[in-house]
Order: structure tokens, then C-alpha cells, then sequence
């Protein structure tokens, strides 16, 4: 089944390349042999730099679910997920994740991330984007008052 799914993914990914709307990726989740969710790459089109297949796919799944976790649910992505929409399929909890083409054929053609890698190892100050820990009074307030909150979701 999982070449099935993985095809879908990929003519999801024809789409976005013939819409000229974004880059070459699709994406789709599955439960139990359904797909509940799809999503191609739509940067250009929808100027948002998040606006990634897997993205759209884990938002459509959890859209129709009613839910934020997606535990039991498989994303298949035409292409290796870049750091951004494998830490959303890390936060979707999603049970497993199958792809097509690697990120070395993603990089062979301009979608390279190795940069982003390296940088999430550097220390903050050291970052090619400037980002300091700025600790100002009460900032803690809401961690603190959610953490306090008996009704509060967690995830």
C-alpha cells in the first residue's frame, strides 16, 4: 500500500510544479488505507514560506480528525521532509513517515537545507539570524498560568 500512497504524494508534487504555485513536493496522510488529508507546496503562490505539502497535508488531516495528534497515521511525502515539516510531523506525533526522493536529490536541484541543519546546532549568539534570550518581567506569567490551569489541554 505504501507504493499507492507514495504515488499520490508524488502526483500531488506534478501538480504544484504544472501550477507554477511552488516547488516540486506532495504530500498525503493516511489512516487505516484512507487518505484524510493532501497537500502540494504552495510558497510562491500563497507567498508563506510555511506553506509546505506536508504542512497542508498534516493541517487538512487534523482538520478532518477534529484533532492535533496523529498518532495513528502515516504521512507519505514525494520527497524527503525539510527540518521545518519534520519537526511538524514530530509534533503531529504522526506513526510513521515514508518519502520518495532524498534531501540530496532535493539539494542536487536548489532545495538544500543543510544550512538550516547546521545552524540548529549553533548556540544562539552564534546564528546567522541574530537571536538573544531576552528574560523581561512577567514573561513567565503565561507559562506559569497555563501550567496552574486544571482545564488545560496538553500537547
Amino acid at each position: 500500500m505504501d507504493e499507492i500512497f507514495l504515488q499520490r504524494a508524488i502526483e500531488l508534487a506534478h501538480a504544484s510544479v504544472s501550477g507554477g504555485d511552488g516547488g516540486p513536493f506532495g504530500a498525503v496522510v493516511v489512516k487505516d488505507g484512507e487518505i484524510i488529508g493532501e497537500g502540494r507546496n504552495r510558497v510562491i503562490g500563497s507567498n508563506d514560506p510555511t506553506a509546505h505539502a506536508e504542512i497542508a497535508a498534516i493541517r487538512s488531516a487534523c482538520a478532518r480528525l477534529g484533532r492535533f495528534h496523529l498518532a495513528d497515521c502515516v504521512l507519505y511525502a514525494s520527497s524527503e521532509p525539510c527540518p521545518m515539516c519534520l519537526s511538524a510531523a514530530y509534533w503531529a506525533r504522526l506513526q510513521r513517515i515514508v518519502f520518495a526522493n532524498t534531501r540530496d536529490q532535493a539539494a542536487a536541484i536548489g532545495f538544500c537545507d543543510d544550512a538550516l541543519y547546521d545552524e540548529l546546532r549553533l548556540p544562539h549568539a552564534a546564528r546567522s539570524v541574530p537571536t538573544c534570550h531576552l528574560p523581561i518581567p512577567g514573561a513567565a506569567e503565561p507559562l506559569r498560568r497555563w501550567h496552574e490551569n486544571p482545564g488545560r489541554t496538553a500537547y
